[in-house]
């Protein structure tokens, strides 16, 4: 066996030769150091609260999902509700009624991170599995069918009347192509970004696994945009220009309190998203986000930090001219309040698995 075939196989090589499949603490360790450095200038820990003063802890963590949505023009994103732990799926189909939501649906938990529990699902026996084994608040969205999803990533300084994208990356979900011979299980373990998915697909996919797929059809494996489920996250940093600013600076303006984060959607196509068509917006993440074309396979990690450095850098910026401005830092006892609410919510879901 070759050594290529070897790291492919291997799902220890695999992680180990590829930087983006490395553990998060790891990746951030030079980050956080830069981050604490620019604390100090701040005079503040927590300077990272005033980047967007409409969205808990600015959107570095535990923000809820919910609220952020409740700022978004309803039009820019799929119809949603918000379901609270131990609800009666009575009033979960009432709810769903009320708004228009029929199956399949999007369910994720409202302040979960890293596509923890996020799913597709297509009946009600499903959605009542989710509601038993999801102790915590989730989220229950239409689900969208657009063929295209992107990640953009977006700031602008208080002071100025345009903004910047700075990132978009296109996401192309995890799937398989047949080739008539193989079944859908040897396609997944020969296939390295889909072998690393294994423990899950295994019992996702368990009935369809002897399943031998025709020559060139393709089988998604998951169906939403994940870096940390398998999506292939495609640099699309090209399609920038100033039509696609002025549709975010126009969508931006009018969500109170943000301007520096990441819009996570589904279009229809480039060509409609650049004329302020067809956007349905899946998230909206603040402070904590990553401009996520640095994981475009092959990316040299030092190419990485210097994205990593340059965005910390323009998060301070904002947060220091929004506190200039009178929108205060968070506070010890805020932050303690946030990180014990948050570390509530990652106990229940650990009692999840």
């Amino acid at each position: 066996m070759t050594f290529k075939n070897l790291l492919n196989r291997s799902p220890f090589l695999i992680r180990l030769f590829n930087w983006e499949y490395w553990p998060f603490y790891i990746v951030q360790f030079p980050v956080v150091c830069y981050y604490l450095w620019l604390a100090f200038k701040a005079r503040s820990f927590f300077y990272f609260s005033a980047s967007n003063p409409g969205i808990e802890t600015g959107g570095m963590f535990g923000e809820s999902k919910w609220k952020i949505f409740e700022l978004i023009p309803a039009h820019l994103f799929p119809a949603t509700i918000l379901v609270q732990e131990g609800t009666d799926i009575h009033l979960v189909n009432k709810a769903m009624q009320q708004k228009g939501i029929g199956y399949p649906i999007i369910a994720k938990p409202d302040r979960g991170e890293r596509g923890w529990k996020v799913s597709k699902l297509q009946s009600e026996d499903e959605l009542l599995t989710y509601i038993k084994t999801t102790p915590v608040d989730f989220l229950i969205q239409t689900y969208v069918s657009s063929p295209v999803e992107l990640s953009v990533f977006y700031f602008r300084f208080p002071d100025h009347n345009k903004g910047t994208i700075s990132s978009v990356v296109l996401k192309e979900m995890l799937r398989v192509t047949g080739d008539g011979n193989a079944t859908l299980e040897e396609l997944i373990k020969g296939y390295p970004r889909a072998l690393l998915q294994w423990p899950v697909l295994k019992v996702s996919l368990a009935n369809k696994l002897n399943s031998i797929p025709a020559q060139n059809e393709v089988v998604e494996l998951v169906p939403f945009g994940n870096h940390s489920r398998g999506a292939m996250f495609l640099d699309r940093c090209d399609i920038i220009d100033t039509q696609l600013t002025e549709v975010f600076d126009n969508i931006s303006k009018q969500i109170p309190g943000f301007y520096f984060g990441r819009y996570d959607l589904r279009c229809q196509s480039i060509e409609l998203l650049k004329q302020g068509h067809s956007i349905q917006i899946m998230e909206l993440n603040g402070a904590g986000a990553e401009p996520a074309h640095v994981y475009h396979p092959g990316n040299p990690i030092w190419k990485a930090y210097r994205v990593f450095f340059y965005h910390f850098k323009v998060m301070y910026q904002i947060s220091r001219a929004n506190n200039r401005s009178g929108v205060p830092y968070m506070s010890f006892k805020e932050f303690l309040a946030a990180y014990k609410l948050q570390k509530e919510y990652n106990a229940k879901a650990n009692t999840a698995g």
